[in-house]
Parts: C-alpha cells; sequence; structure tokens
C-alpha cells in the first residue's frame, strides 16, 4: 500500500544556512502533520525529484549517503507506525504517528508501546494540548524537586509568555514553536516587555535574562516531547543569549569594613548585614545560606546540602562567619527573602563608604554604560562572586573552591571571577616571584 508519507524540506533558511527535514503524512486533506527527522542541509542540495539530499552535499554537512540512509529509514519507520495504526483501525493515525514517531524509534517495539500507552491513558487525542495547561502542570510536578528559587523562575517564564501572548494578541500552541516565534519573542523582550513589581516602568530586558527564559522555555518543551504528549519540535534555532557581566565582587577588606560598620542608628539592619557578609565568607547561594539549621554547623564547619544541586557541600567557618552563626544568630539564622536582603544591603553599602564610581554595561543595539557608586550594585549574588573572586586572588585552586561554589566546570566557575587589571597583574608578578622570574 503506497502511503502519502514523503521527505519534505523547510525552503526558509535558518541562520546558518540550513533547513530542517521533515516527514510528511497526509491523511486527508484536513488531517496531516510534519514530523521532526533532527536533519538540515542547505535548501540547494535538496533533490525535489528524488526527495533526498543530492550527492554534492558538502561534507561540512554531512556524507550525502548516510543522511539518506537515516532519512530512508525513518520513512519506513513513519510508514511502519500509519499501517499499524490503519490495521488497528484507531481514530485517529496522525495522533498515533504524532505521539509515536521519533527519528530513532524501533517499530519492533510498536506493539508494546501502543499498549502502554492506551494504559498510561495519554493518547495524543484525548491529551489537554492546552499549552498552560502544561506548563503548569510541569511546574506543579518540579515544586518538590527543585528549589524555591527555582519554581520563580518557571513563573517568571511562564509570565513573561503570557504577556507576549497579549503583546502580539495570538493564542500560544505547541505549534507556534518556530523561528519566527523565536525570533518574535526575543525582540518582544528585548524592546517591549514591561518590568514587573518596579515603582518606574522600564522596558525591555537584558540578554541573560532572556536567557535564561528561553533555556527553561526548551527545557520544558523536550520534557513535553519525552513524555510523548507532544510531537518532536526542531529547537535548533531557540539560542540562549547570554553576555559576560559587569557584576561586581566585594574585596575581603569591603567585606569586613560591612562586618564592623556601626548600626546603631539602624539596628533593623543588622540581620541583614551578618547574612550577607555570611555569604561572602560562604559561598553559598542565597537559598543556601538563608536555610542554614542549628544541626549543620558542627565544630567549626559548616555541613550544607546545596538546593539548586542537591550536593552536600563541607565548608570550613572563617571567624567572623563563625562569630555571625554562634553569638549574633544563636545557631538560628533569620528568614529574609531575597528582594528584601537586596534592598537593606544596599543601605548598608551606602552607610559604610563603598561609594566608588563603577561602570556597567549591556547591549541592546549598542553598549549602554550605567556609571552608578559601587553600594548600588550590591545584590544577593555579590556574595557568591565575591567568595569566588576573593579565594581565586589568594591562590586558592579552582578545583577547591568549586566544591564550595557548588560550579561544575571551570568554564562557568571563571564566568564569577572578577578582578580588575591592576589586579591580575600582581597576580601576575606574585607567581613570577614564586617562580623566581623576578
Amino acid at each position: 500500500m503506497l502511503l502519502p508519507i514523503k521527505p519534505i524540506i523547510d525552503r526558509r533558511p535558518r541562520r546558518n544556512g540550513t533547513s530542517v527535514i521533515s516527514i510528511q503524512y497526509c491523511y486527508s486533506s484536513d488531517k496531516r502533520t510534519l514530523l521532526y527527522t533532527g536533519l538540515a542541509v542547505p535548501p540547494r542540495y535538496w533533490n525535489k525529484k528524488l526527495l533526498r539530499i543530492s550527492q554534492d552535499l558538502p561534507e561540512e554537512y554531512g556524507k550525502a549517503d548516510q543522511l539518506n540512509l537515516q532519512l530512508q529509514k525513518m520513512v519506513r519507520t513513519a510508514e511502519d507506525i500509519v499501517n499499524f495504526a490503519l490495521q488497528k483501525k484507531m481514530d485517529d493515525p496522525v495522533a498515533f504517528l504524532k505521539t509515536m514517531f521519533q527519528p530513532d524509534f524501533d517499530p519492533a517495539t510498536l506493539s508494546e508501546q501502543a499498549k502502554l500507552l492506551a494504559e498510561a491513558g495519554v493518547a495524543q487525542a484525548t491529551a489537554n494540548l492546552d499549552f498552560f495547561h502544561q506548563l503548569d502542570d510541569y511546574i506543579k510536578t518540579k515544586t518538590r524537586k527543585v528549589s524555591i528559587g527555582m519554581v520563580r523562575t518557571y513563573n517568571v517564564m511562564k509570565q513573561r509568555l503570557l504577556s507576549f501572548q497579549k503583546h502580539r494578541k495570538e493564542k500560544i500552541t505547541f505549534s507556534s514553536f518556530d523561528y519566527n516565534f523565536y525570533e518574535s519573542f526575543v525582540n518582544y523582550l528585548t524592546y517591549e516587555h514591561i518590568h514587573r513589581r518596579r515603582l518606574t516602568v522600564l522596558r525591555g530586558l537584558k540578554k541573560n535574562s532572556i536567557g535564561t527564559s528561553i533555556k527553561q522555555l526548551r527545557i520544558f518543551l523536550r520534557d513535553r516531547m519525552r513524555r510523548k504528549i507532544i510531537p518532536a519540535i526542531d529547537l535548533t534555532d531557540f539560542k540562549i543569549l547570554n553576555e559576560d557581566s559587569d557584576a561586581i565582587y566585594l574585596t575581603v577588606q569591603e567585606i569586613r569594613v560591612l562586618y564592623n560598620v556601626d548600626l546603631s542608628e539602624h539596628p533593623e539592619w543588622t540581620r541583614f548585614r551578618d547574612l550577607f557578609v555570611l555569604g561572602c565568607f560562604t559561598g553559598l547561594r542565597f537559598s543556601d545560606f538563608n536555610s542554614i539549621k542549628p544541626e549543620d554547623i558542627r565544630k567549626g564547619i559548616l555541613y550544607k546540602k546545596q538546593g539548586k544541586s542537591d550536593h552536600w557541600v563541607v565548608i570550613p567557618l572563617r571567624p567572623e562567619a563563625h562569630d555571625i552563626l554562634i553569638n549574633r544568630f544563636n545557631r538560628n539564622v533569620p528568614r529574609t527573602t531575597n528582594a528584601e536582603l537586596n534592598r537593606y544591603i544596599k543601605k548598608v553599602g551606602q552607610l559604610a563608604g563603598l561609594n566608588i564610581p563603577i561602570k556597567a554595561s549591556y547591549k541592546k543595539d549598542q553598549d549602554i554604560v550605567t556609571t552608578k557608586p559601587k553600594y548600588t550594585w550590591i545584590t544577593t549574588h555579590t556574595c557568591r562572586r565575591s567568595f569566588c573572586t576573593n579565594e581565586f586572588l589568594a591562590g586558592t585552586p579552582p578545583e577547591l573552591i568549586m566544591k564550595i561554589s557548588g560550579h561544575k566546570s571551570l568554564k562557568d566557575f571563571y564566568k564569577y571571577i572578577r578582578i580588575t587589571p591592576e589586579e591580575a597583574g600582581k597576580k601576575i608578578q606574585e607567581i613570577w616571584e614564586i617562580r623566581g622570574d623576578m
């Protein structure tokens, strides 16, 4: 039986000049689907008559013979799935094909997979495929597995998508996700999106903030694909934007100035100051140093399970950190919010005289440079940057610092290091002196 299944290529090239190859299935004039193959070549190397990749494909894109074999195998797999659905007289072969097909699907498991699908009651035809319903379900399943901060990140992504849906006046569905959606969403977040919970109206987000939402959107969509709730979507063009941050760090001397600053006229600021200094001397994330328990402190050492990575860290306590935990907090760390700590530590920093002007820049259409006193740039994230940078400058091996900071790669770790050219020069001079090169 000749099935209306064939490979096709998207004539709209992506940024890298390639176009995605899909498998098209037409059950009827109003029931059809495209299956993602994971293959992509420049459209000029696609043979329309033979429905295959041309032999003159440059090697940088792969070997034409091997790619065509992969494509033929996937076409046969799609045919096997449709034949199975027709033999079983399924009401919606298209939905069954979309649910079952993956580029590496093994047709030998069809009967078993169809049985599991029926038992689980997640047939494509009956699933609630409303995008935001699925997103809410995803967030709900993650709530007990991730930190509160991570749940907040999911909800921020959701609110940005809702705002974008309202802005473009078009409902977001799972079929919306193509390069046009990505480009429009990024442009909206860059220039139109209004910051929430701000006294003044600010439009547009920075690249790293946009990149976080794109990253979490990709993870969510791949989760729904793995669960066979939605068909495969090509997310190749959904690039995660990022740029080097100009975030500051505090030197050990500046941290000690904060630690010793007189707050007798503002006693209500004391707990925020102590929490911040504790973070600077332990290298923990806000969610971790804000949730230290009495039993975590043993014989001058802090044993803490990190919420984000779910790993234990063992941190020797500096005298200041030990004093804060034992004498000032009496082992009971006061709870606060990230926003509250960010607000009050800036006040403490101003009182401590951290007033040197600091420039920071980020890109939109061009570099945007802002100059403000150092205390205005201080946030809870400054704690980890300060810890990593100060330990690095003191000569602690990066691998040991990472055991405490929780970074999994040197690449991510070095993004946290913030040193001036003068500090870099001084560090090189110290190394030369140790080697006897001076």
